[in-house]
């Protein structure tokens, strides 16, 4: 099933570029208007392809990159049986990169096994966070984020925001980016995210080192030999 997955996820991501508007919308109420305009046939459009079960789908993650002419957005498709996602592709038709995973089975980029960072020093690591969706507002959420920034500052060697929540995750699941940690709920764009880092060997918790759930209040997903480092930070 998840070269079919794959093959369909492509397919209608490949039309995707030509939908973004000539000028980035200039107002929050247009902003939302344009992106559900596209959004909504494209994530109708992925339904009605994809086989029977429960798909949690994302036609756009980085939506704002995308009505914005910026590259960092991806299209992701995640089967849930039982709360928890079983099989995951998150394909990004501008990079030419499909990330998948299946559970039990393990993550791929592009058909090749992907791993997480091998790095065991937070201070050399490269790391990544993002913002909660805005819609509902988690201003608690983003209150937090913004106390605990500074200390993760001073410890690791980068922090960076690079586009889609679960792109980033899965650039973890690869060791491209060392960790990624966000505040609030975003079950949306991270449960396929994260069954690609878990299947590759990375470790996925909430921030404190609790088990991640759909509902959990933070998500940190981090290389082996600094996860523990982070939860110190973050928690």
């Amino acid at each position: 099933m998840r070269n079919d997955v794959i093959e369909i996820v492509q397919d209608v991501a490949a039309g995707i570029p030509a939908l973004r508007p000539a000028r980035p919308p200039a107002t929050l109420d247009e902003l939302v208007r344009v992106f559900r305009a596209v959004d909504e046939p494209l994530v109708g459009a992925l339904r009605a392809r994809l086989p029977e079960g429960r798909w949690v789908l994302d036609a756009v993650d980085g939506a704002v990159q995308f009505l914005q002419g910026l590259p960092q957005w991806c299209v992701t498709a995640t089967l849930v049986r039982d709360g928890e996602p079983v099989l995951a592709v998150l394909h990004s038709p501008l990079l030419g990169e499909t990330y998948s995973a299946e559970r039990g089975g393990g993550a791929w980029r592009d058909g090749a096994p992907v791993g997480p960072s091998r790095k065991t020093d937070l201070s050399a690591a490269v790391v990544a966070t993002s913002q909660p969706p805005a819609f509902p507002p988690q201003p608690a959420a983003n209150a937090l984020a913004g106390r605990k920034l500074p200390g993760v500052l001073d410890r690791v060697a980068a922090v960076r925001n690079l586009g889609p929540t679960s792109w980033q995750v899965a650039d973890v699941a690869a060791g491209r980016l060392d960790l990624f940690w966000e505040y609030g709920q975003d079950a949306e764009n991270l449960l396929g995210a994260s069954l690609v880092a878990r299947e590759a060997g990375a470790v996925v918790t909430a921030a404190d080192g609790s088990p991640w759930h759909a509902g959990a209040p933070s998500f940190l997903a981090a290389g082996p030999g600094l996860h523990a480092a982070a939860v110190r930070v973050l928690g």
